[in-house]
């Protein structure tokens, strides 16, 4: 069914490594216009290099999530440049793990301006778009550990995504009809979502389950695929994947 991937506009946040620069490689491999952004240009630059070098189509953009401006001309741009955008896949994330006893705000701000506002900043930039058109996709990144609190270490982390699944789902029973809406919940995908954590004890952690339990990232990707390509009138809401290894 990849035939209803091919041609679409899909922008993906948090494009420069991990599962996002994977689901970029796999849509457009599949024939998806794929446009890409996250902080680092030089990253960018190198995977939309080698993405057009294999004969796809593929557009970058320095992009911030926590700033809404920054996200704003992410999708402008992409609309500019192809007349219209299919799908956002909201995926930028950090995972900052420690202790609440160790009362790292920053940690707790930067966490929720990236996962949540991030989140939310790509719905407001999109939906008036997919709204005009009367069609259009939301994928937003969550995790296993907004479907069960990971703590001690992660109660944080976990309310930014069990934010992210309460959004998604207000967002699909909101704007339904000819807008669809799937959040996906990965469990431990090797990423650099691992190096996010300061507290010594909890990096060491999660480092060394990782190390132990990690699948790749194009497992993610080809989740999102499914989701992408089935008909129109079929929206695949949630889609939660683990390890099998992995007990929460």
């Amino acid at each position: 069914m990849s035939k209803n991937i091919k041609g679409k506009v899909v922008v993906i946040t948090g494009a420069s490594s991990g599962l996002g620069e994977e689901t970029a490689r796999y849509l457009a491999s599949l024939g998806a216009k794929v446009v890409l952004a996250a902080r680092r240009e030089e990253k960018l630059k190198a995977i939309v290099d080698d993405i057009k070098a294999s004969g796809a189509e593929a557009m970058y953009l320095s992009t911030d999530v926590s700033k809404q401006a920054d996200v704003e001309n992410l999708v402008n741009k992409a609309v500019d440049t192809y007349g219209c955008i299919d799908v956002i896949i909201n995926n930028a994330g950090i995972m900052s793990i420690a202790p609440m006893a160790e009362t790292k705000v920053d940690e707790w701000d930067r966490m929720i301006d990236i996962n949540i506002k991030g989140v939310l900043y790509g719905i407001a930039a999109a939906l008036p778009i997919f709204q005009k058109q009367e069609r259009g996709h939301f994928i937003n990144i969550s995790s296993v550990a907004g479907v069960k609190v990971f703590s001690p270490g992660g109660t944080v982390y976990s309310g930014t995504k069990f934010a992210v699944r309460a959004i998604s789902e207000g967002l699909r029973h909101e704007i339904g009809g000819k807008i669809r809406t799937t959040c996906i919940e990965p469990g431990a995908v090797d990423s650099e979502l691992k190096h996010g954590s300061s507290h010594a004890a909890s990096s060491e952690f999660v480092q060394d389950f990782y190390e132990r339990c990690a699948i790749p990232a194009d497992s993610v990707a080809r989740a999102i695929a499914y989701a992408i390509e089935q008909p129109d009138d079929v929206d695949i809401n949630e889609i939660v994947l683990r390890p099998t290894v992995q007990e929460f």
